[in-house]
């Protein structure tokens, strides 16, 4: 059985910590639905989020930015209806929300790929041996003035940590976990 990180205990945590955490990633598409999920975390376990993700793509048109943007109170008042989501009348707004400034960025930067993955310059930040993984950063406090300013909800500091490890814009991968090595080799010619 390989080693790794501590915390994924379940099946469902140990896929998605063997395929998916800290994978860099760069489909817009994919990008919004981890913003939005983290946000919709806020005061839950990953675990509640990762059981309703199925869910929340059906409930949420796949992430699809430009039709979220457009839901309207009848769609609000299914998705508060919904028991396959986190009924939070105001995640469910800032999802809404975040769709248009989402938007917004595309427009402004050509895909929110490129404007999130300029504040790494483009490459992962790998934390150094010995370490400890930290809840924020000051690059997540930068990163979730900058979203806040452009009218994004729910994107405090510790919910961009969490989502720049998801999205792999960091490597906080344990050093002795088997996917340290392999994300840390990623993009490297």
């Amino acid at each position: 059985m390989p080693k790794r990180c501590a915390w994924p205990r379940t099946d469902l945590s140990i896929a998605y910590h063997d395929n998916e955490w800290g994978v860099p990633l760069h489909d817009d598409r994919t990008l919004f639905e981890f913003l939005i999920l983290e946000g919709a975390q806020a005061g839950l376990s990953w675990e509640t989020v990762l059981n309703k993700r199925d869910n929340y793509r059906a409930a949420f048109d796949q992430f699809d930015s430009a039709k979220i943007a457009r839901y309207t109170q009848q769609k609000i008042q299914q998705l508060l209806l919904n028991p396959g989501i986190i009924r939070n009348r105001l995640k469910i707004a800032a999802a809404i929300q975040n769709a248009k400034a989402f938007n917004a960025v595309q427009e402004e930067f050509g895909s929110f790929d490129k404007y999130i993955w300029g504040f790494v310059d483009g490459l992962p930040i790998t934390r150094k041996r010995g370490t400890p993984v930290l809840a924020q950063t000051t690059l997540s406090e930068s990163i979730s003035k900058d979203l806040t300013k452009r009218g994004f909800k729910f994107v405090g500091p510790t919910i961009c940590y969490a989502f720049m490890q998801a999205v792999g814009l960091v490597n906080d991968h344990d050093h002795t976990c088997f996917r340290y090595r392999e994300i840390s080799q990623i993009g490297k010619g």
